[in-house]
C-alpha cells in the first residue's frame, strides 16, 4: 500500500449503536467506509505491484479479485493458502479480516485485522477498518484510538472525522463529537454521512427537532443513503408521528443490502410496528433480535428444538429462558401463567432467569422449577446458557421468554386484567409497612426518577430530577428512595433546596435484594416513577403503581394505558423531553390521590 495515497470517501458500511444491554433499535451511527470497500481494495491491488516475486502474490491477486466480486468465501480461501505459505503477510491476513468480516465472522475478523495492523503498523487503512469493526463490536474506546491514528495520517478527511465523532457520541462524549463534525462539514458540506451522524448526536441529546433536520439534509444530498432515511424515521417516531417512522424505516428497508443492517431496521420496525398498535405483527418481527447477522443478537447455547408458535404445549417439558435486560424478564414473564395452563399438569415448566430473581419466581409459580442462568461469549457475542440444560437432557422444547408474545399475547386485547403475577414475601411486606408506619402519619410513596444505565441514549427519556420539585414538596406525603444506584447526589439537593427528606430504607440494597425490593415496593401507597427494573418488579407484583413514560413508547402497544399492568396508571408528556408540564400534571393528580385517600 502506498502510503502516499489518500483514501477517498466510499459507500458506508453500517455501524449499529446500542441503546441499552436490551433488544431495541435506535439511531445508526454510520462510520465512512466498509470492510473492503473498492477504493481499499484497489489501492491494495497497486500494492500488489511491489509483490511480483513473492510466492504469495498470486494467492492475494486471487483474493483480491473474489472480493472485488463480493465473493468473500473464495477470497477467505486464497488469503488462507497464502498465510499457509507466508503467515507473516500482513496484506494477507488484512485479506482474510475483509472476509471474514463480510462473512460476519467478527470476533475472528478483529483478530484478523489486528495481526494485519502488528506486521504493517503504518497502513492508517488498516487501523480505520479495525476501529470500524471494535465500533462495531462495542469496543469504542479502542475504536477511538484507531480512528484517531486515521485522521491523524489524513486530517482533512471526512472519514476519519465522522468516524471518530462516531466513537465518541457511543461513549456519550456528545459535544467532543459535535466539534468534530462541525468543521468536517464546514470543508465538505456535500457529505451526506457527515449530516446523518451530525444528525445523531442531537439525537442523543434529545433535540430531535434539528435532529430531524439534520436527516432530511443528509437524505437530500445522498436518496439512496438508507441509514438517514432510516434515522429520519426514528426522529419522526420521537415526534410523534409513528406512520410517518414506519414509512421511512420501510423504505430504508428497501435500500439497504447489508444483512445487519436490515435486521437491526427489521427490529426498529416491529417496536414501530407495536406502537400504532399493530401487536401481532410487531412481535413477529421482534424475532430479528435472534437473527445470527443482527449486531447485538444473543445466542441461547441448548441443544433442544425451539418452541415455535402453534406447538402444542399439553404434556411437554418447556424450558423458557429469560432475556434482555432484568426488567425485560419482569415484564415478559406476564405470560409465564397462560404457559403453564397450556403445558398443564403432564407436562413441566423450566424457568431459567437472572440469579436475583430466582426466589421471587421460586414463589410466584410454585408448579415450576425455577433456576438461573448465565452468559458468556461465543465468537464474540453474548451466549445465555442453562447449567444442566446445555445438551437438552430433561426438556422437549425451549424457547427465549419474548418470543411467548407471538402466540400469547398478539393484540392489547390478550393481555389479561390481572392484578399482579408476582408475589411478594408476605412476611417481608409486613415487616416493611412497619417501617413506614413508624415513619409517622401521611401517604408513603416510593420513587423512581432515573436508569442505573448511563448512555445518554437511555437517559434522554428520563426527567432530570430537578423536574420533580413540585411532587416532592407535595404536602402528606413521605417520599421513599426505591431508587438503585449512587442517589446521594439527588437526595442532598431535595434536603438542600427543598427541604424534603426522602427517606432511604435501611438494611437492603436496592440493586442486589431484589424478592426484598419486591415486598418494600407492595408496603408502599404508591410507587411512581419510569419504567425501570424496580417499577417492573412493583407493578409485577400488583403495587399501585403510576408511570411516567414517552408517547413513542412501543410498551404502550398503541393504546394510552399500559396493559402489561393493567392496576398501573401512565403518564405521558405532550412532546418529547416536556417534563415540566408533565410534572406539573403529576403534581395535581399526587393531590388529588392524597385528599381522597385520606
Amino acid at each position: 500500500m502506498s502510503p502516499q495515497a489518500a483514501p477517498s470517501a466510499v459507500s458506508a458500511a453500517a455501524l449499529q449503536a446500542a441503546s441499552a444491554p436490551v433488544a431495541r433499535a435506535g439511531l445508526v451511527t454510520g462510520a465512512l467506509g466498509e470492510a473492503g470497500s473498492r477504493d481499499a481494495l484497489a489501492r491494495l491491488n497497486q500494492a500488489m505491484q511491489e509483490l511480483r516475486a513473492a510466492a504469495v502474490q498470486p494467492m492475494l491477486q486471487r483474493a483480491i479479485t473474489a472480493l472485488q466480486a463480493d465473493d468473500h468465501k473464495t477470497g477467505r480461501k486464497w488469503a488462507i493458502r497464502a498465510l499457509e505459505r507466508d503467515e507473516r503477510s500482513g496484506q494477507a491476513w488484512y485479506l482474510l479480516a475483509i472476509a471474514l468480516e463480510r462473512g460476519g465472522d467478527f470476533a475472528s475478523s478483529i483478530k484478523a485485522y489486528e495481526s494485519a495492523l502488528k506486521l504493517l503498523p503504518d497502513q492508517a487503512d488498516v487501523a480505520n477498518d479495525l476501529g470500524r469493526l471494535a465500533f462495531r463490536m462495542g469496543m469504542a474506546p479502542t475504536a477511538e484510538k484507531l480512528f484517531r491514528h486515521f485522521l491523524d495520517r489524513y486530517p482533512d478527511h471526512p472519514e476519519g472525522a465522522n468516524n471518530l465523532a462516531c466513537a465518541l457520541r457511543e461513549q456519550s462524549r456528545l459535544d467532543e463529537a459535535v466539534e468534530i463534525l462541525k468543521p468536517a462539514i464546514m470543508k465538505d458540506a456535500t457529505v451526506a454521512m457527515l449530516w446523518n451522524t451530525m444528525g445523531t448526536v442531537m439525537g442523543e441529546k434529545g433535540d430531535f427537532e434539528n435532529a430531524h433536520l439534520f436527516f432530511g439534509e443528509a437524505m437530500r444530498l445522498d436518496p439512496a443513503l438508507a441509514k438517514a432515511r432510516y434515522n429520519y424515521g426514528n426522529s419522526l417516531l420521537a415526534l410523534g408521528d409513528a406512520p410517518g417512522a414506519l414509512q421511512a424505516c420501510e423504505d430504508a428497508m428497501a435500500i439497504v443490502t447489508a444483512e445487519d443492517e436490515r435486521q437491526m431496521m427489521r427490529l426498529a420496525r416491529s417496536t414501530t410496528l407495536i406502537a400504532l398498535g399493530r401487536v401481532g405483527e410487531g412481535f413477529d418481527e421482534y424475532e430479528a433480535r435472534l437473527h445470527p447477522q443482527y449486531a447485538d443478537v444473543t445466542y441461547f447455547v441448548i441443544r433442544s428444538p425451539r418452541w415455535e408458535p402453534g406447538a402444542d404445549l399439553a404434556g411437554k417439558r418447556l424450558l423458557v429462558v429469560g432475556e434482555q435486560g432484568l426488567g425485560d424478564e419482569v415484564l415478559f414473564a406476564n405470560m409465564i401463567p397462560d404457559v403453564l395452563e397450556k403445558v398443564g399438569p403432564e407436562g413441566h415448566v423450566t424457568l431459567a432467569v437472572e440469579r436475583r430473581l430466582v426466589d421471587l419466581f421460586a414463589r410466584s409459580f410454585p408448579e415450576a422449577t425455577v433456576t438461573a442462568h448465565g452468559t458468556g461469549l461465543l465468537q464474540g457475542r453474548p451466549a445465555r446458557y442453562v447449567p444442566g440444560f446445555e445438551d437438552g437432557a430433561g426438556i422437549d422444547l425451549y424457547t427465549p421468554m419474548a418470543s411467548l408474545l407471538r402466540e400469547f399475547r398478539r393484540t392489547p386485547e390478550a393481555f389479561p386484567d390481572r392484578e399482579r403475577f408476582l408475589a411478594a414475601d408476605p412476611e417481608r411486606v409486613a415487616y416493611w409497612r412497619g417501617e413506614l408506619e413508624a415513619l409517622g402519619p401521611g401517604r408513603k410513596v416510593g420513587l423512581l426518577w432515573k436508569s442505573a444505565i448511563k448512555r445518554s441514549t437511555r437517559q434522554r427519556y428520563f426527567s432530570p430530577f430537578e423536574a420533580w420539585r413540585p411532587v416532592l414538596g407535595q404536602p402528606g406525603v413521605t417520599f421513599v428512595n426505591l431508587q438503585y444506584g449512587d442517589c446521594a447526589e439527588e437526595l442532598a439537593w431535595a434536603k438542600r433546596e427543598l427541604g424534603v427528606d426522602v427517606w432511604q430504607p435501611p438494611g437492603i440494597d436496592l440493586k442486589q435484594d431484589l424478592d426484598d425490593v419486591a415486598a418494600l415496593c407492595c408496603a408502599m401507597d404508591l410507587v411512581i416513577g419510569f419504567s425501570n427494573a424496580t417499577f417492573n418488579l412493583a407493578a409485577a407484583c400488583g403495587a399501585p403503581a403510576w408511570l411516567i413514560s414517552t408517547p413513542a413508547a412501543w410498551t404502550l402497544l398503541g393504546t394510552e394505558r399500559y396493559p402489561w399492568y393493567p392496576q398501573s396508571r401512565v403518564f405521558l408528556p405532550r412532546g418529547f423531553g416536556q417534563w415540566d408540564e408533565l410534572m406539573e400534571r403529576l403534581d395535581g393528580a399526587v393531590g388529588d390521590w392524597v385528599v381522597s385517600e385520606r
